[in-house]
């Protein structure tokens, strides 16, 4: 996958030396042009050429990023920021080369106010240090769990508008933060938010949380924070129906109470994660306070007692396997097409959405198996996280003669986002647009689009900040591939 390419000379990698340290190793530069979007690994898989920045800067501290993103602008070169490259839609991958800006070194917690449970914190730290170093030296959480938390980064949770899986008692990344360092196309640093609560104008802390790097380099955040939990409760259940499960999990949250984990496997899911007959699953997991997790238990109690009880170490079992990922490896070396899907809508919307998404991936040849589960419940609606796997290069019904991978996992995409916004639900939930949804942006924020590209114009008029996502406007110019729309 290219874009077309802007070179940089000598010069150039010159002065951005003088402000930054610089990776220039060919292997390592490749290495930092990735991320998990299963598209680009079936392309790697079959050696499709794909983007590669000509440069990767790793900066030390928020003043040597805003001297390399300072030197980029005055070049007109492309900056694609990155740090634990854990995203699975393509946002960090450098579409027209360029430099990539690395994030890593900005690493650490800066304070920790623990009166008002407020952390400052830098962009690059990885997940798990920081919630073991929060609950080993302040006995806190920050309660942001994503599935991801081993390889990725506060900076990219808030780019993305990440969700941890503890989410219904925590928040998504957005609820989490108070306010951002952000450095600007032209090296300007902004400093947003700080108060609980202000009216000072629109919030331009949530202005940059979900840009994905478009609008400008998130260097710190100031994040909430929680008492570190002291009780835990677990349950699992075997609902009638998925839409049983899903008004009995509407019902708790709008009683209410916020379980960190409510998860609605359908039949499917069932069967394949936990190796149970095929009809749904419904696992709770609770923590906090042990007299709000009582509180919590008695309501989840009343509303499933006609469920039949399971086994809850259903619960244990999920816990453990939470982050393993290496299914998808193994389908991509098996030549498979497969990937998921994650939206968002009103409870009114969810059952027909479970039905309409699943059949519309069915549709597609080649697509031999969608499945879904509900993964984030609030008290308006909730989250459905859709899988689909396929065999595209068998001979198919009206396509004799075949099909590669990336044809279907376009279709595949296009059927089951067409189904999504047609249903009423958001394009995204928290894996965020990149280059895999940039194309659907226009039909999901209609004259919205608009209005973000009039913001974009006007903080980085060159448009160098990670071109070719969010679905907006490209000046370097449309990224290339044999299929790719």
């Amino acid at each position: 996958m290219h874009g077309r390419r802007v070179e940089v000379d000598d010069a150039f990698v010159t002065r951005l030396s003088a402000v930054s340290p610089l990776v220039t190793a060919p292997h390592d530069i490749a290495a930092a042009s990735r991320d998990w979007w299963p598209l680009a690994l079936v392309w790697e898989a079959e050696g499709t050429e794909q983007a590669i920045a000509a440069v990767v800067a790793r900066p030390l501290d928020a003043a040597q990023v805003a001297d390399v993103v300072r030197v980029a602008n005055d070049a007109h070169v492309p900056v694609t920021v990155a740090a634990g490259r854990s995203g699975v839609c393509g946002g960090s991958v450098p579409l027209h080369g360029g430099v990539v800006l690395d994030l890593t070194a900005l690493d650490g917690i800066v304070a920790v106010d623990r009166e008002s449970l407020v952390l400052d914190v830098l962009a690059g730290t990885f997940g798990t240090r920081l919630e073991e170093q929060l609950r080993a030296e302040y006995g806190v959480t920050l309660g942001h769990f994503p599935q991801s938390i081993d390889i990725s980064t506060v900076g990219g949770w808030l780019a993305c508008r990440g969700a941890g899986q503890k989410s219904t008692r925590y928040g998504k990344i957005e609820d989490m933060v108070a306010g951002l360092d952000v450095v600007l196309a032209d090296g300007r640093v902004v400093h947003t938010g700080g108060a609980p609560r202000a009216a000072v104008g629109p919030d331009l802390t949530q202005l940059f949380v979900g840009s994905e790097g478009t609008l400008g380099v998130i260097t710190q955040a100031r994040l909430r924070l929680h008492p570190a939990p002291a009780a835990e409760i677990r349950g699992a259940w075997r609902p009638p129906s998925f839409a049983a499960a899903l008004d009995a999990t509407r019902r708790i949250v709008q009683r209410g109470a916020t379980p960190a984990v409510v998860r609605i496997y359908d039949g499917v899911e069932a069967e394949r994660n936990f190796g149970l007959d095929p009809a749904p699953l419904l696992l709770l997991l609770d923590e906090g306070d042990p007299f709000v997790v009582d509180a919590v238990d008695r309501i989840v109690r009343e509303e499933v007692d006609a469920f039949a009880p399971a086994d809850d170490a259903l619960v244990a079992r999920w816990l453990e396997h939470r982050n393993d990922v290496s299914a998808l490896h193994r389908s991509i070396d098996a030549g498979l097409v497969v990937d998921t899907m994650e939206i968002a809508a009103p409870w009114s919307a969810l059952g027909a959405l479970f039905t309409d998404v699943c059949a519309a991936l069915l549709a597609v040849d080649g697509v031999l198996m969608a499945s879904a589960h509900l993964s984030h419940a609030y008290t308006d609606g909730g989250c459905l996280y859709f899988t689909f796997a396929g065999v595209p290069d068998a001979d198919l019904p009206g396509d004799g003669t075949g099909r590669t991978r990336e044809r279907c996992y376009i279709d595949a995409w296009d059927a089951a986002v067409g189904a999504t916004l047609r249903g009423g639900a958001a394009l995204s939930h928290h894996h965020g647009i990149g280059v895999n949804r940039a194309r659907h942006v226009g039909q999901a924020l209609g004259d919205g689009l608009a209005v973000l590209q009039s913001v974009k114009d006007a903080l980085d008029p060159r448009g160098i900040m990670n071109p070719g996502k969010l679905g907006l406007r490209d000046p370097f110019g449309p990224a290339e591939t044999s299929a790719w729309p």
